[in-house]
């Protein structure tokens, strides 16, 4: 395994998943090393909590009508950590985490300020609480057990606003038909 592996791709949860935080996941893998693996989950709304509300509630003013999209949660490790997923056309020197080409993610309040900002936010970003974390061997243990199919991501997996859609178009977007995947495993 090269070190950054599945950096940038998705992971998408299988049927069946034994944990049901994960049931129906799509996943951005941020960082995937030999010691670790890192990523935030893109279709899980924390209810009744948008990212104008969250600057709000931060004392980060916000200088345009800015959409209400939802905070997502991230994953379960480190719930009250923020991270925001960006388009690189926005940096933080030193903290700004490049993902893959295009798209980075930083996790410092100089990003919720220019998230704020009409002039300096990145053209597209997510806010997540919380990320997933996989320790060493863990992650492609699971990958060989078929709990996760993978895929690249684009703009509208992982920008777009229809959250409780976006594990049906992942799978499609690698042909798989929810209609016909099944949580069992099996032997040939």
């Amino acid at each position: 395994m090269t070190d950054g592996f599945l950096a940038g791709r998705l992971l998408i949860a299988m049927p069946g998943i034994d944990d049901p935080r994960f049931e129906r996941a799509v996943i951005l893998m941020c960082a995937h090393g030999e010691d670790h693996a890192m990523g935030l989950t893109l279709n899980r709304p924390v209810e009744g909590l948008t990212a104008p509300d969250l600057l709000r509630r931060l004392d980060i003013p916000v200088t345009f009508p800015m959409a209400d999209d939802p905070v997502l949660f991230g994953g379960p490790v480190e719930r009250e950590r923020g991270f925001v997923v960006h388009t690189d056309d926005y940096a933080c020197a030193d903290t700004t985490v490049p993902i893959t080409e295009g798209l980075a993610f930083t996790a410092t309040r100089e990003v919720l300020q220019a998230m704020g900002d009409a002039h300096a936010r990145p053209r597209k970003s997510l806010l997540a609480l919380g990320y997933a974390g996989w320790g060493a061997g863990q992650l492609e243990r699971e990958l060989q057990e078929n709990i996760w199919l993978t895929c690249d991501p684009d703009e509208d997996l992982l920008f777009g606003p229809e959250h409780e859609l976006k594990w049906a178009r992942a799978l499609a977007k690698i042909g798989v038909s929810v209609e016909r995947l099944s949580g069992q495993a099996g032997r040939a």
